[in-house]
Order: structure tokens, then C-alpha cells, then sequence
């Protein structure tokens, strides 16, 4: 056989090859901090983790959670991969390397490769229409897509953990209040038992005020097994199998001024719900540029060498191919595109409706939770407070019974365990409000004349 320039086509087909892909721009691979993504931990590093010990507060706990919480971390390989589908986007199509032996093995003379024809022909598609760069455009803007998802991501577990703490602190202050009652039942019977051994009551109050006790002791072993399903919880957060620490520490009774639900219902637009579909409009309209352009024909042109053993000549051979557009015009993908499209304008107006109407529910909420808090510290507890008190000492004194002593431990009670209540709804609520708004209600500039100017 006599294909004496085989190796040096093959050696100038790799060359161009090499010389088209040296070509296409090539963006360098990202580990995510480019654009505020740190890179996840890997699975084997979940194990590492360093569980927190003692008091932990709320920016602790945030902190812990934004860097381990697994459904954040999996959210940040989403953005990673999509850097990864805008720079396999940006390349050129490869070219292909062909080669042809034709006439082998005839029945003359020239038998086995001697009257053969090879022919080696490096072809490359050449893309019209801009696909390339409309490729590139659509995913960029999907990585942009990917980064508001994990900014909502966020927020979610900002949320989340911010909730979680809170009902750790509620059931902290639940507990302490359990106990609180426990010790003023148990010098209550110690009283009652004092009065019954004196012959100044009935036994039957010493039974009462011991199944007070009883009943109490019970309400204390439930608040401590919901403050261990808290703490697992909050845990949870960040990844922890258990809870290592011993208490959250936060100021519980802190409330602020509540801003109207028009003046939140103005940073809406914050929200990354919302922001997200400006970009996602752009990213289908990219989408429906591309499909249009793909409705062009691409042109493969390609070129190499053919050997005629026969006559130990060669020749140089050139070749074009263009697709007839005849029957598959790409009607469908376009059609598709300016579909979706069209759904992502209703799917902006839909999300903005949806949120809006989260907020106002998540401001009435907030602002019931925060008027009736107000109202129970600054009037309600201390006149039960001191009605207690006053009962109390009258049966010492002999001037009342026990049962309008544990009517007014009930009432005093009661009225703690509800402004409890009421600070867990104003935390929760508050928390809402700022994940629907993308920011913190302290950071909200003017409140008070804001809600002035609501008013008038």
C-alpha cells in the first residue's frame, strides 16, 4: 500500500483542529466565590462539622446555618453548574476528521489496496445566525436566574433558623415559667398544709392545692420535652445531628414599632421572588432569539487530500453542505419560545399578587401580635400581677379561700403564658414580613412618620 501522505494529512487535520479550538474563548473554571457563592462542603466534610456548645444567639445560629445548611448548599451547586452550562455554551462546534478507502480489493490486476482510493477530509460546521453568541446569552442569564434562586435560598433559611430560635427562646421562657409556677404552687400547699395542721382549713384544701402541685409538675415535664424538640430543630438548621448547645440567648420581650403594610408593600420589589423575573422575561426572550436563529441553516464546509494508488496521484479535495430548509423550519421550538415567554409575564404578575398579599397577611399579623404584647406588659400583667399578690397575702391573713387563690394564679398565669404568645407571634410574624421583603423591619428608615403619614 502506498498512501505515502496519510501521516501528513492526518498531521495537518490535527493542526487545524488544534488551531479552531485554541479559537474559542474559553472562560476559566469558577469554585463560586466570583460571584458571592461560596464553594459547598463536600459530603465526607458533613461529618466535620463543629456542633456549637453553651449560649448560642441568633446571629450564631444564622451564621452556622448559612455556611452548613445542606438544602443552602445544594441550592449553590445549582449556580456552579450553570456557570458550567454558559461556558460549555460559549464553544464551537469541533471539527470532525473523515477518512475514505474506496475501490478496495478489486478483481484486476491491482488487487488489495493497490487500485485504492483514500480520501482524508477535515470538515467543520460553521454556525449562522449568531447561535453562538444567543447560546452564550441565554445562559448567561440563567446562571443570573441560578444566583436569585440561591439569594431566595437564603432567605428561606435566614427565615427558617430565625423561626426555629424563636421557638427555642418561647419554650426557654415557657419552661421558665412552668417552674416559676411550680415553686409558687409548692409554697402555696406548704401554706394550705400549714393552715390545715392548725385547724384553720379543711383537709380537702390540702388535697386541692396537692393536685394544683400534681398538675403543674406535669405542665413542667411537657415544656421541657417540647424545649428538647425545639433545640433538635434549630439544630437541624445547620446541619447537627444533635443539639450540643445548652441555651439561646436573645432579647425575647424586644418589639419595635410595627411600619404599615403600605410601607412594606413598597420594598416588595426587594424580594428576590419578585427580582427574579425581570431576568427570567430576558432569559425567554434570549430563548426565543435562539430558537429563531437555529432556524437557520448551518454550513459545514470541509477539505483534505485523495490518493489514487492506481496512478500514485493525489488531489486536493473541497466540499460544501448546507441543510435545505424544507420541512423543519424549527416552527415548534419558535412557537414553543414565544409560549414561554408569554407565561413568564403571567407568572411576574401572578408572583407579585401572591407576595403582596403575603405581605399584608404577614402585616396583620404583626401588627395584632405587637399591639396585644404592648397591651399585656404595660396593663394587663401588672394588674394581675398584683391582684395575685393581694390575694395571696389575704389568705394569709385569713380574708380569702384557696380557691380564689388559685383563680388568681390562674389568671396571673395564663396572662404570662399569653403575652408569651403573643411576643412568639410578633417574632414570627416579623420574620414573615422581612423574608417577603428581602430586608430587616429595624433597617426600615422613618417608621414613625411613615405610619403618621399612613394615618392621616
Amino acid at each position: 500500500m502506498r498512501l505515502r501522505l496519510l501521516p501528513q494529512v492526518v498531521l495537518f487535520a490535527l493542526v487545524l483542529s488544534g488551531c479552531v479550538e485554541q479559537s474559542n474563548e474559553v472562560a476559566p473554571v469558577l469554585s463560586g466565590r466570583e460571584y458571592g457563592v461560596a464553594r459547598p462542603t463536600q459530603r465526607s466534610d458533613v461529618s466535620k462539622i463543629a456542633d456549637p456548645t453553651g449560649v448560642v444567639t441568633l446571629s450564631q445560629a444564622l451564621a452556622l446555618a448559612l455556611e452548613h445548611n445542606p438544602e443552602l448548599k445544594a441550592s449553590s451547586w445549582d449556580v456552579l453548574a450553570a456557570e458550567a452550562g454558559r461556558l460549555q455554551a460559549s464553544l464551537r462546534p469541533n471539527p470532525k476528521l473523515g477518512v475514505q478507502i474506496e475501490e478496495v480489493g478489486r478483481t484486476s490486476e491491482r488487487s488489495g489496496f493497490d487500485g485504492a482510493e483514500a480520501t482524508i477530509k477535515l470538515s467543520q460546521p460553521i454556525e449562522l445566525g449568531q447561535k453562538r453568541a444567543r447560546r452564550t446569552t441565554l445562559a448567561s442569564l440563567e446562571r443570573e436566574l441560578a444566583e436569585w434562586d440561591f439569594k431566595t435560598k437564603r432567605l428561606d433559611v435566614t427565615k427558617e433558623v430565625t423561626e426555629a430560635f424563636v421557638t427555642v427562646l418561647a419554650s426557654q421562657e415557657r419552661l421558665a415559667l412552668t417552674e416559676e409556677l411550680v415553686g409558687v404552687a409548692e409554697q402555696a400547699h406548704n401554706a394550705v398544709t400549714q393552715r390545715v395542721e392548725a385547724g384553720r382549713d379543711s383537709p380537702i384544701e390540702q388535697t386541692k392545692s396537692a393536685v394544683a402541685l400534681s398538675t403543674i409538675r406535669i405542665e413542667q415535664q411537657k415544656a421541657e420535652r417540647v424545649l428538647e424538640s425545639a433545640r433538635k430543630g434549630l439544630a437541624a438548621a445547620w446541619g447537627g445531628r444533635t443539639a450540643g448547645f445548652d441555651t439561646v440567648a436573645g432579647r425575647f420581650d424586644k418589639i419595635v414599632p410595627v411600619p404599615s403594610s403600605a410601607a412594606l408593600g413598597r420594598l416588595v420589589s426587594q424580594n428576590p421572588d419578585i427580582a427574579r423575573w425581570t431576568v427570567e422575561k430576558k432569559a425567554r426572550r434570549a430563548a426565543l432569539e435562539l430558537e429563531k436563529a437555529r432556524a437557520v441553516s448551518d454550513v459545514t464546509i470541509s477539505g483534505g487530500w485523495q490518493r489514487f494508488n492506481e496512478t500514485d496521484e493525489s488531489a486536493a479535495v473541497l466540499g460544501l453542505s448546507i441543510p435545505l430548509p424544507i420541512s423543519n423550519r424549527n416552527q415548534g421550538g419558535i412557537r414553543r419560545a414565544t409560549y414561554m415567554l408569554a407565561k413568564a409575564e403571567e407568572s411576574h404578575e401572578s408572583a407579585e399578587i401572591k407576595i403582596l398579599a403575603a405581605l399584608e397577611e404577614a402585616a396583620q399579623r404583626l401588627a395584632g401580635a405587637y399591639a396585644e404584647a404592648t397591651a399585656l406588659k404595660g396593663d394587663v400583667l401588672p394588674g394581675a400581677q398584683s391582684s395575685f399578690d393581694a390575694v395571696s397575702e389575704g389568705y394569709r391573713e385569713g380574708k380569702f379561700d384557696y380557691l380564689q387563690v388559685l383563680d388568681a394564679q390562674r389568671t396571673l398565669f395564663e396572662t404570662k403564658g399569653r403575652y408569651i404568645e403573643s411576643l412568639t407571634a410578633y417574632h414570627k410574624a416579623k420574620a414573615d414580613a422581612e423574608r417577603l421583603i428581602g430586608q430587616s423591619i429595624e433597617s426600615i428608615k422613618d417608621i414613625h412618620e411613615d405610619n403618621h403619614k399612613e394615618s392621616r
